[in-house]
């Protein structure tokens, strides 16, 4: 499964506190399962990259130990709509 994230932050300021995307990670895992998790994600109305990123921030937010977080990593979220979204 390869998980792609992009942002053009020429294009457009964003939000405060709102993540830059612009890093990809590529994973590597058994297609059945993918399968299965884009099946989950989709019935959620979620798309695999959404629920893989809130996996990765609430990962570290229970590993980071005594490391110092960023406040737009450790305050509550705030989810914009875009324009996809009624």
């Amino acid at each position: 499964m390869c998980i792609r994230c992009t942002y053009n932050a020429n294009r457009f300021a964003p939000p405060p506190r709102m993540e830059q995307k612009t890093a990809r990670l590529t994973l590597l895992i058994d297609p059945r399962k993918k399968k299965l998790f884009e099946e989950i994600c989709a019935a959620q109305d979620l798309t695999s990259s959404q629920v893989v990123r809130r996996m990765i921030r609430d990962y570290i937010l229970a590993n980071a130990g005594s490391r110092k977080l960023p406040r737009w990593l450790t305050e509550p979220r705030q989810y914009h709509k875009t324009a996809h979204e009624d």
